[in-house]
């Protein structure tokens, strides 16, 4: 089985629906990390040197491969990455290897055994 990792940006309002999003379309899990932050063509305003940008979330999410673009289209419409400048950014990359998701792959088999 390969995967891929999909790693999302995105305002942490937005989280709870990214993940549940994620997980209807397939996910089995995921990793957050919390106030991040980020900066994007335009460089954020300050007020007497403290800055005003909203923190950001690092999703994490190892996904089966024929699942990843699918889940991804998700995240990014729940996410409304394409709506404005600044809502988020999600992207897919190549897992080598990976180890820890016997359990995982056990759900994922029969799922992906339907889509193929």
């Amino acid at each position: 089985m390969h995967f891929k990792l999909i790693i999302v940006m995105a305002d942490d309002t937005k989280t709870e629906a990214i993940l549940e999003a994620a997980r209807e379309t397939g996910a089995t899990g995921a990793t957050v990390l919390n106030q991040a932050r980020g900066e994007g063509l335009k460089p954020t305003k300050t007020f007497f040197g403290l800055s005003l940008e909203a923190q950001r979330d690092v999703i994490l999410l190892l996904v089966e491969e024929h699942m990843s673009r699918r889940i991804l289209e998700k995240i990014a419409k729940v996410g409304d990455f394409d709506q404005a400048p600044g809502t988020g950014i999600a992207f897919q990359i190549d897992v080598e290897d990976a180890v820890g998701v016997r359990f995982q792959i056990n759900k994922l088999s029969v799922s992906v055994e339907e889509e193929i």
